[in-house]
């Protein structure tokens, strides 16, 4: 493979390291090796990465600091190590703003798009990929940004707008038309108008792009895109009811991305292959490659990570905090120097006038340069903010784990429990058949045999139990599809209120509450997002415990705290209430409790985000959320959904 005139195939980590000198000729040649190694081999990416930016930071050269950061976060990227490979790049998008190099702001910000698709953050990732085309734009550069053009359109479609991601797709692929130099992304594109044409169900048109991406993919020695390509093929083979073939591609996607030790496309090519198994009645196979997903799933998106994640976002959002304070100090002492200057402008008027005028003059000259960097400010802090909810979305899935670990004991109790029983059983029952013919009790020996198959019974009624409560956490830990599902509203409900009360619990062991139901058994099944609608149920769920929980801690004679949920169905609606008998919410913050960011709880005990959050979602659905409060006795928030 040639990277800016070097040759580097079939050259080993070795062979970089003790080939770069350690000017910026071998600073250069490190950020090269790095671009190609960690494509094949990220950890080698990495080692060669921290070579350069130790040796950037030597030399003083701070855009090849930067460009060394850009290909450290690409090699942790590659790895699946979302927190580390957005915090290097983070760092490398403040260092190019600082040294107004927008060349390399634009591709780190895509790179950074990237990211945030993987992720799930669709929005997050559209927003990033969109600046980074603005600056190619304002700079008249000559490449047209298909690569992030082609991003967009992914996100497009995950989000299931298929009008938006087939307008980007098409325009990625006249953008590479225009710009036929960079041959390495023609396989990226072709697999991207393949997806085009398969979500508008031209399946003949889109197995034609992904052949043409993987005969590129086998040119240009590119295993990734050649994986996706086969992925691709697989599930339009898939769709057609084509299983052989399907399976056939698929186990070559897999085999691409396991060599290349791409965690995210080694995830997407087992889940397939554990679908395609399953409907091949091949159940051993499907739960092979589904074990390995669910691995992979959680080597990507594990409680750690997310962790990682949310402190990385809070760190962020506290430094944009940071440069606002800074600008409000220094715009409320230029507002203090000029109502001095104006009561000085006022007493020597008649002396003055040129003087004030030409005073005037600087000051709004310095005003209007201090209005653009807090405008700059304010974008950023946008930007931040944005990923501060990602984090707020993070966080109920940790309140989901914690609930769900509690609930999963209880089976497994019970299955544990008569397995012991039934061993006892076996045993007394074999001690009566060893007896004397004429001393056996016949009549013990069958109420055993009852016995045991009525332990074996609730053995396998409970070891369904805890299957669902698995299959559950795993539907509770997937990225939200974005397709509605018929789902029974009273059974959501009555799950999240377990869920949140032991994860509440889990926080705090003194936690006590009477939970009370009353579920409206004409709601049936509505068509929502399940784990979209369950995070507004758990976010407003929480905030009755948290109520109740800080009214009891005021030792109120005779109070007990009391959280209810209760559905209704209204005419074409659904209903669901959530209340509590905490100390409600005054009326001068009633109307402020959906905006973003405002939260009545101590500092550090929550982000505001999570109300906002639901409303957001609510109305997404077609929906309502209302609060009904009264100060010192409770409150009460009632959800609505359209039923069709």
């Amino acid at each position: 493979m040639i990277v800016n005139g070097q040759n580097f195939n079939n050259r080993s980590l070795d062979y970089f390291l003790k080939k770069a000198s350690h000017d910026t000729s071998g600073l250069n040649f490190l950020l090269d090796a790095s671009k190609y190694i960690s494509f094949t081999d990220p950890d080698s990416g990495i080692i060669l990465a921290k070579t350069a930016l130790q040796l950037a930071r030597n030399l003083h050269y701070k855009k090849g600091e930067a460009q060394a950061m850009n290909d450290y976060g690409e090699a942790y990227h590659f790895l699946g190590e979302y927190p580390q490979a957005l915090t290097m790049q983070l760092d490398a998008l403040r260092m190019y703003r600082e040294m107004k190099d927008s060349a390399n702001e634009a591709e780190t910000l895509g790179l950074i798009g990237i990211v945030y698709n993987e992720l799930g953050q669709y929005r997050q990732a559209i927003q990033y990929l969109t600046m980074s085309i603005g600056i190619y734009q304002q700079m008249h550069s000559k490449y047209k940004g298909s690569f992030e053009l082609a991003n967009i359109g992914d996100a497009y479609s995950f989000l299931n707008i298929p009008d938006s991601a087939v307008y980007y797709q098409r325009k990625a692929y006249h953008a590479f038309n225009e710009y036929p130099t960079g041959i390495h992304l023609k396989p990226f594109i072709l697999v991207r108008m393949g997806n085009t044409y398969a979500q508008i169900g031209e399946k003949d048109s889109a197995l034609k792009f992904y052949n043409e991406s993987a005969s590129a993919s086998l040119v240009l020695n590119d295993k990734l895109n050649m994986s996706q390509a086969l992925n691709k093929m697989a599930e339009v083979y898939e769709s057609a009811h084509q299983f052989d073939s399907a399976l056939h591609y698929a186990k070559m996607a897999f085999d691409n991305a396991s060599s290349l030790r791409s965690k995210l496309h080694e995830m997407r090519a087992s889940n397939l292959l554990a679908r395609l198994f399953k409907k091949t009645m091949n159940l051993d196979s499907a739960f092979y490659y589904l074990n390995i997903a669910a691995t992979i799933r959680d080597s990507l998106y594990g409680p750690e990570k997310l962790r990682q994640l949310q402190l990385l976002m809070l760190e962020e959002q506290q430094k944009q905090e940071t440069i606002l304070r800074q600008h409000e100090q220094f715009r409320n002492k230029i507002r203090y120097t000029a109502l001095v200057s104006g009561l000085a402008i006022f007493s020597l008027l008649t002396f003055l006038l040129l003087r004030n005028i030409q005073h005037k003059k600087r000051s709004n000259a310095l005003l209007q340069n201090e209005k653009q960097k807090v405008e700059k400010a304010l974008e950023e802090l946008k930007s931040t903010q944005a990923q501060l909810i990602q984090s707020e979305k993070m966080a109920s899935l940790g309140e989901l784990t914690a609930g769900i670990a509690h609930e999963i004991q209880n089976p497994l109790n019970f299955v544990n429990n008569f397995s012991e029983v039934n061993k006892e059983l076996i045993q007394e029952l074999k001690e009566e058949r060893n007896k004397e013919q004429g001393t056996r009790n016949e009549d013990r020996e069958t109420e055993i045999l009852n016995d045991i198959e009525a332990n074996e019974g609730k053995i396998n009624s409970h070891g369904k139990r805890a299957d669902a409560i698995v299959k559950g956490m795993l539907q509770h830990s997937r990225t939200s599809s974005g397709q509605k599902e018929r789902t029974d509203i009273n059974g959501l409900a009555d799950e999240y209120l377990r869920l949140a009360y032991q994860g509440f619990r889990v926080k705090d062991k003194s936690f006590n509450v009477t939970l009370g139901t009353e579920f409206d058994p004409r709601v049936g099944n509505v068509d929502i997002i399940s784990q979209e609608i369950g995070r507004v149920i758990l976010n407003v769920i929480n905030n009755a415990f948290y109520a109740v929980n800080e009214k009891a801690k005021q030792s109120i004679p005779g109070y007990e705290p009391t959280v209810t949920v209760s559905t209704r169905r209204v005419n074409d609606k659904v209903e669901l209430h959530v209340s509590d008998n905490g100390n409600g919410i005054p009326s001068s913050i009633k109307d402020k409790i959906f905006q973003p960011f405002f939260t009545t709880k101590p500092t550090g005990k929550g982000t505001g985000l999570g109300l906002s959050l639901a409303y957001d979602i609510v109305k997404a659905h077609g929906g309502e959320i209302k609060l009904e409060t009264k100060e010192h006795e409770g409150s009460e928030f009632i959800i609505q959904l359209p039923i069709q």
